[in-house]
């Protein structure tokens, strides 16, 4: 998956970005938080991983 379309889906879902890490950036909705890696393929198993533990459509 695109890591611009993850973010997009993120974002849609009401998180924002928190902070810049070294290797990963930091998004939150308020309570929770997510790394989602600088790469610019996520790798299809990570993107599911992340949609289904934060319940994202």
């Amino acid at each position: 998956m695109k890591r611009k379309d993850l973010i997009k889906r993120l974002e849609n879902n009401g998180w924002y970005l928190k902070r810049n890490g070294a290797n990963h950036d930091i998004y939150t909705n308020g309570k929770d938080s997510e790394m989602i890696p600088r790469h610019t393929e996520v790798k299809e198993n990570l993107a599911k991983a992340i949609i289904k533990r934060n319940g994202l459509k």
